[in-house]
């Protein structure tokens, strides 16, 4: 093999060898849509259903276009339960508007000693209480999950 020849293998070698060398750093997650937020409290065994959209139970129009509610139960909440999403853009966002979901549920909640919510930026869950202490973790780890960076 001649030198230019040798020399230029070795030099395509040594490209080949620095690219793998390089480490990627997988970009940081990102939070999840409702499908995604739904599939990790699937696999927690939550279910749901009876979603709908926009729905915030109130008349905030602020809430509305952030909101999702829907029916959920399992695993030691045997009886189903209506639930309110709220998911928002940014972190700031979460944080301007985290108050107004409790004034908002004032309007749909019936006994106001057993409302319950679960914060994990961008969500925020809220719904009528008592929750079982297994449904409530389940919905906990499902929403951290789903939040990935949470931002």
């Amino acid at each position: 093999m001649s030198l230019p020849r040798s020399l230029g293998l070795c030099l395509v070698t040594l490209i080949l060898a620095a690219c793998s060398y390089v480490e990627t750093t997988p970009p940081p997650p990102t939070p999840a849509d409702f499908p995604g937020v739904a599939s990790e409290l699937a696999k927690r065994g939550v279910m749901i259903g009876r979603i709908v959209s926009g729905d915030p139970g109130c008349s905030d129009t602020t809430l509305a276009p952030t909101a999702i509610s829907f029916d959920a139960s399992g695993l030691d909440q045997a009886a189903k339960v209506r639930v309110y999403l709220y998911v928002f853009g940014k972190r700031a966002t979460f944080d301007r508007l985290r108050t107004t979901i409790d004034a908002c549920a004032r309007t749909y909640v019936t006994d106001p000693q057993t409302y319950q919510s679960v914060d994990q930026s961008p969500y925020v869950l809220a719904g009528q209480g008592p929750w079982g202490v297994q449904f409530e973790a389940a919905l906990r780890k499902g929403l951290e999950v789903a939040a990935g960076t949470g931002d």
